[in-house]
């Protein structure tokens, strides 16, 4: 669907790519780009590297909630044609082996998951893949890094903290987000944060800075005593057993009763809060491994700032180390 939030006007978005591109000094001249066209703040990823000068971008959509096909389509070429690029771009409805192996850069975007043993074998050996988020983050089965090192295709993720990239640091606006959409004001409240890996500084300082009273844990069941925060916002790195299931929910609705679990990252077993009537937001369960709340919820800036990084993640692997300074380098996650 079109995003009619003021902010995603065309001219605004053609302005936050071109500001990114020279931020991160993106040079995609010479490379052959396949990606994925999609809707929203998602749409600036075919372009960003258009404006970066790839030769030529395959963009890959499918019709989803989010938007058709036809959809998808206008909109990733409305922006295009406003920035003088659509000539370079091909949308698709499928990856084909003919596109793939076209390739330079690879990117691990939702429309070409998984990458799987097929998609490494069709490609390159000299092409790339860059993941568009850090490499701590990947999934099981989105990248076949096995099949990756049988071919001798580079993978690395992004640099997030990188400061021309910075996005982790809109995860305290997202945070308060969540909550303020949950009901929980914030300002003035309690909160636990339950976090086990590196959100945990941009979390405290953002929800902080917002006006709560934070205390960060990495394990929530030993810490279920005291006083009641009014929410507890779990943000964990996905694994097979809940963050929190039957045994936690019981707890947390009979010691703390009133108190709102927000589902910023991590599992949660929703039958059993649901069971003992522990409210839980966002109302919809994410998708398994799946945050939520996006950052595109915030609006444009932390898309275009990540699409950025990872395309300049791809640009960095496909050059090599002989031409790169240490600063490009900083850019790169390594797997």
């Amino acid at each position: 669907m079109t995003d009619m939030r003021p902010g995603m006007n065309t001219a605004r978005l053609a302005r936050l790519v071109t500001e990114a591109v020279k931020r991160c000094r993106l040079d995609l001249r010479g490379m052959v780009v396949l990606t994925e066209a999609a809707s929203g703040p998602y749409v600036v990823t075919p372009v960003l590297a258009a404006a970066a000068g790839a030769e030529r971008i395959y963009a890959v959509t499918r019709s989803t909630r989010h938007g058709t096909v036809e959809e998808v389509t206008r909109q990733t070429t409305q922006l295009a044609s406003a920035m003088g690029v659509s000539k370079r771009i091909h949308v698709l409805t499928a990856k084909t082996a003919d596109t793939i192996a076209q390739a330079d850069i690879v990117t691990n975007s939702g429309h070409l998951r998984p990458l799987d043993a097929g998609t490494i074998r069709a490609m390159r050996p000299s092409a790339v893949i860059p993941l568009m988020y850090e490499s701590w983050e990947l999934r099981p089965g989105e990248v076949d890094l096995a099949a990756c090192r049988k071919r001798g295709v580079l993978v690395a993720g992004t640099n997030e903290r990188h400061p021309h990239i910075d996005v982790l640091s809109y995860l305290g606006v997202m945070a308060t987000k969540l909550l303020a959409d949950s009901g929980v004001a914030v300002y003035g409240s309690r909160l636990l944060v339950v976090c086990d890996n590196p959100f945990a500084p941009f979390l405290r300082s953002g929800l902080e800075a917002a006006g709560a009273g934070v205390e960060v844990v990495t394990e929530l069941e030993a810490n279920i005593r005291g006083d009641a925060p009014d929410a507890i916002l779990i943000a964990v790195k996905p694994r097979a057993i809940p963050v929190v299931g039957n045994a936690e929910a019981a707890r947390i609705a009979e010691t703390w009763p009133g108190t709102i679990l927000a589902q910023l990252w991590g599992e949660v077993d929703r039958d059993a809060t649901a069971a003992n009537g522990l409210a839980c937001w966002p109302s919809a369960a994410p998708a398994p491994g799946h945050m939520g709340i996006l950052p595109s919820a915030l609006g444009p800036e932390p898309i275009v700032r990540l699409q950025a990084g990872g395309l300049k993640v791809g640009e960095v692997l496909l050059r090599g180390g002989s031409d790169r300074t240490q600063a490009c380098w900083e850019y790169v996650d390594a797997i």
